[in-house]
């Protein structure tokens, strides 16, 4: 079971929205994190995996002033999930695509819906499964927008899908559309959805991750390491 840090220092930063020159200015969920893990302050640490360090930055971005502070126990549970596995991108690309597409406005969706296949396409390849497999979760989600699903359907067989295009540019393209659009969305607490969402995302990560960082197969055991190159900061 998932469960968040509360060992935090006395004295720590703010957190805000954006960029901060050092902690007395504040801090972003990820410099935040990069000054609990001792790294060099920063809002893009190693300390934690690439696209799930972006996830956390749109969060915090988005999440209102008046809420943000309750992302804080999250922090310390980033530090050390980090992987060079592609799995792991999948992994929470179709979280957050599971997760916004029932809410976000229909102009965000057939983005989403397309992220959810090309996650699904990449994890079936990994799994030496048929491309057009879906799992159970991305296969109900996508029944519930059925136009998006329709068009993302034809946009996925036209196009092909390779792992590093999917690294660079999908997989965070699928972030930020995924926590604007719950962020803007008509639901009664936009806050505590993005909040859900970056917990699951978190929660993800870990079960995938073994302790020496190496993702786990849907066996529980450890993978070898499908390597891509790091993305552009």
């Amino acid at each position: 079971m998932f469960r968040t840090h509360t060992d935090l220092p006395d004295s720590i930063p703010v957190l805000s929205r954006g960029r901060h020159r050092n902690p007395r200015k504040g801090a972003c969920f990820m410099e935040f994190a990069s000054y609990l893990a001792g790294e060099r302050w920063s809002d893009h640490p190693s300390c934690t995996h690439p696209l799930l360090a972006e996830l956390a930055r749109q969060v915090n971005d988005c999440t209102s002033d008046a809420q943000r502070s309750k992302l804080t126990p999250l922090i310390p549970s980033v530090i050390g999930l980090t992987s060079d596995d592609i799995r792991v991108d999948a992994r929470i690309v179709l979280r957050c695509g599971q997760l916004a597409l029932p809410v976000v406005a229909a102009e965000r969706q057939s983005a989403l819906a397309v992220s959810v296949l090309m996650a699904n396409r990449v994890l079936a390849d990994l799994d030496g499964r048929s491309r057009d497999s879906l799992e159970e979760q991305s296969a109900w989600v996508l029944e519930q927008v059925p136009e998006a699903a329709r068009w993302a359907y034809r946009f996925t067989r036209a196009t092909g899908q390779y792992p590093k295009g999917f690294r660079r540019h999908a997989a965070p393209t699928a972030v930020g559309c995924a926590v604007a659009g719950i962020a803007k969305a008509c639901v009664p607490d936009p806050d505590q959805l993005l909040r859900e969402l970056l917990t699951a995302a978190i929660l993800d990560v870990t079960e995938l991750c073994g302790p020496d960082g190496r993702p786990r197969d849907p066996d529980g055991r450890q993978t070898a390491t499908t390597t891509m190159a790091p993305r552009n900061r």
